[in-house]
């Protein structure tokens, strides 16, 4: 199975479930997305002094990538409207979740990349 077809039977829901599957997927994804930015924000500012920012930030992003990626192909591949319980509503919900996981882990990297460059400057020579 190529990643294309494993994208497609995750956005159409899996191999068992309903037409709402893929859209909770596609949010949940998302929605990790949004908290691994938040938790890259936190290590720039100082709060959390584990883990590195740059690592937090781009794999906020690329998950936030991912999910808009599944709410996408479930919009494409789902049939009928909203309301009629095959999960358009999730999948157009996981669209700007994924979409605000890819701002906060870019901002995330580029606060990163400042707070390096304004430490290189005054470090001790």
């Amino acid at each position: 199975m190529n990643t294309a077809d494993a994208l497609t039977v995750a956005a159409e829901g899996g191999i068992i479930g309903d037409g709402r599957t893929g859209a909770n997927l596609a949010l949940g994804v998302g929605l990790v997305g949004v908290v691994l930015g938040l938790l890259a924000l936190a290590r720039v500012a100082g709060r959390v002094s584990t883990g590195n920012a740059r690592t937090g930030a781009v794999s906020a992003m690329a998950v936030g990538l991912t999910g808009m990626a599944l709410a996408a192909l479930h919009l494409a591949t789902s049939d009928g409207g909203p309301g009629t319980g095959n999960g358009m509503v999730g999948a157009v919900a996981a669209l700007p979740l994924g979409l605000l996981a890819v701002a906060i882990g870019r901002r995330a990297l580029t606060r990163s990349r400042r707070a390096e460059r304004t430490a290189d400057r005054f470090e001790p020579a």
